[in-house]
């Protein structure tokens, strides 16, 4: 057997079960009707079945399909990306709303041709989910901009209730994983968002697998608690493509759940930690309490005036 045959040999843990329910199948057709894009099924995302099954929760791509780094664990398409488009926020807005979703993770590729890393756009979407369907709570997971801080007021601007950005892999590992990106700056754009907004939780995620050790895991967890981030997910990392970086090695259910332990003693409010965890993962879970209030106000008062149950629209 090959040394990539082996690596391509997964553990029984890291099965799927599918689950293309109607309700799957609905959201699949309404992504394809509104001309819109999820990481969920760009980014290969394992939960995407209980996710859209149950609708929770849901993760739109927008600033179009195409990135422009070139991540060596990424499944998003790479290349020259093309015009924006300012309906794009208006059409996701929609969708949420038709979806009963009572949480949205927006993220983006990387558009490192724009001045402002597409933040106009991604704060417009915001606006327009908020209008749209107030009591939904909203994440923003967007790129690090290249460290360009007035993009990110921009971002903050518009009020999102978690922002998360992904550091992704251990210090050591950074160059070889991430493109353009740096481990630094990434840090440091979650310790700003902090001072610009200090009660609007913080949120970053680490994949396993690639080669790290323990302990760089753990010091990459007290350096985001330095940078005072408040949440933290961690999941096996899956080679999306033979293209793709090999996975090294992975992670048994029990490591995850020894993981999640040193990182709840090291302060996080929140850890996600498993073999299929990725960065959206029962977000809706994730919210300041100040948020999932609202989101159940606007809820009951919804179905007071209509007489329907968000929980139950009919597809």
């Amino acid at each position: 057997m090959s040394r990539q045959e082996e690596y391509l040999r997964k553990p029984e843990w890291l099965k799927i079960k599918l689950n293309t329910n109607k309700s799957y199948s609905h959201l699949k057709h309404l992504m394809r009707d509104k001309r819109l894009n999820t990481v969920c099924e760009e980014a290969k995302c394992p939960n995407i079945y209980e996710c859209w099954s149950e609708r929770q929760t849901a993760t739109f791509m927008i600033l179009g399909d195409t990135c422009t780094r070139g991540c060596r664990f990424c499944a998003v398409k790479t290349g020259l990306p093309n015009e924006l488009d300012w309906n794009e926020p208006k059409r996701v807005a929609e969708s949420v709303e038709i979806m009963g979703l009572k949480h949205v993770v927006i993220t983006a590729v990387a558009r490192d041709d724009l001045k402002d890393g597409g933040a106009a756009v991604f704060a417009e979407t915001v606006r327009q989910v908020r209008e749209k369907v107030p009591g939904c709570t909203i994440e923003i997971l967007p790129s690090d901009m290249k460290g360009d801080y007035e993009s990110l007021h921009t971002l903050m601007d518009s009020g999102p209730d978690i922002f998360n950005h992904n550091i992704e892999t251990v210090s050591r590992l950074t160059k070889k994983v991430r493109a353009i990106a740096k481990y630094d700056r990434s840090l440091e754009l979650l310790r700003r968002v902090k001072e610009i907004a200090p009660n609007t939780p913080t949120k970053s995620s680490i994949m396993v697998g690639l080669g790290e050790t323990k302990e760089e895991l753990i010091e990459a967890m007290d350096d985001l608690r330095a940078h005072n981030v408040d949440i933290v997910t961690l999941g096996q990392y899956l080679q999306p493509t033979k293209k793709h970086l090999q996975v090294e090695r992975y992670y048994h259910p029990d490591e995850f759940a020894e993981l999640k332990e040193i990182a709840l003693s090291k302060g996080f409010s929140h850890c996600e930690a498993g073999p299929l965890v990725r960065s959206s993962y029962h977000a809706d879970e994730q919210v300041s309490q100040s948020a999932a209030q609202r989101r159940i106000k606007y809820m009951k008062g919804y179905e007071e005036t209509s007489g329907k149950e968000l929980d139950s629209f009919s597809f």
